[in-house]
């Protein structure tokens, strides 16, 4: 049996699923991307080789088990891109979730269905076809449970657009004891730049009150101001429009006192040794062009608790 716990983003990891980059089947075709860094990478000719972003899982992986972390791997589909396991679901508390995911990539949930059958059935949670919610728009932060979201009429049409309204609703209804906060999230079919994919790709909190945040990722400036004054102006990384695109947020924490970070960051690797923080950098520079990062390749199942 597979025991599951994570209140936070930054505890300390005991197990994660990381996704793979195995048999991702070539160049996609633009009709079969659903990000515009990827769209623009196939544009130019420089999107990612599969020998490349094995290689950069593999020192990823590395990197875990060094802490002593599980690390659990999907089963390997044929011609599919299983590299981002944060979207296809999440635990919060004791509970397992599997996501409502584009139609494209239900597949992927699938690939880990080996590893899902070994949780408590009984903790394992589907959510009702109107609820669209990504791994990647929940972040943890004990009582808390802040939600990226988009509430655009064009919802239908915006293929960025991972995580509705009824999804925060669907989480208050499953945790009373918690306040689920929504953030509207800018979003862009075609321009990666103006594009926050999720809410991870705009803020996350690091160590044990820091967090790192692009301003510019949020469409309404009171739920921009009521984050800056949870974490407190002092304790936060404020990014820009040209290091978000890059994925500075998407760092991944594997304790309070160790972030993974990628070695171009330099000036956010240098905020958070100033922070006394242990950086482990790993080069990510590759996945990174499909508008995801360390955070987004992984699906924490269990964190020590208090």
């Amino acid at each position: 049996m597979i025991s599951i716990s994570v209140c936070n983003e930054t505890a300390t990891l005991e197990s994660v699923i990381l996704g793979t980059a195995q048999s991702m089947g070539g160049v996609p075709s633009l009709e079969d991307v659903y990000d515009p860094k990827s769209r623009s990478h196939i544009l130019n000719g420089t999107y990612p080789k599969e020998s490349d972003m094995v290689q950069e899982m593999t020192a990823f992986e590395s990197v875990l088990k060094k802490y002593s972390v599980q690390v659990y791997r999907p089963d390997i589909l044929e011609q599919c891109n299983q590299i981002f396991a944060r979207d296809i679901g999440f635990v919060i508390e004791n509970c397992f979730f599997k996501s409502n995911i584009l139609p494209l990539r239900a597949p992927e949930l699938k690939a880990i269905d080996s590893i899902i059958q070994q949780m408590d059935p009984d903790r394992v949670i589907e959510f009702q076809p109107n609820v669209h919610i990504e791994g990647g728009d929940v972040i943890l932060h004990n009582d808390y449970i802040f939600v990226g979201i988009y509430q655009g009429e064009d919802y239908p049409e915006i293929i960025t657009a991972r995580t509705n309204v009824e999804a925060v609703q669907s989480l208050q209804n499953f945790f009373p004891n918690k306040k689920v906060v929504p953030f509207d999230l800018n979003k862009s079919v075609l321009e990666a730049h103006n594009n926050a994919l999720h809410l991870d790709c705009c803020f996350q909190p690091v160590g044990s009150h820091y967090a790192i945040m692009h301003s510019e990722g949020f469409t309404k400036v009171d739920q921009l101001l009521w984050l800056i004054d949870f974490f407190g102006k002092e304790n936060i990384h404020f990014i820009t429009k040209d290091e978000m695109y890059h994925m500075n947020s998407n760092v991944f924490s594997i304790s309070p006192t160790v972030v993974v970070s990628d070695p171009s960051f330099v000036r956010l690797n240098g905020w958070l040794r100033s922070k006394n923080l242990t950086v482990e950098e790993v080069s990510y520079a590759e996945i990174s062009k499909q508008e995801g990062l360390f955070r987004c390749s992984t699906l924490p199942l269990k964190r020590k608790t208090k």
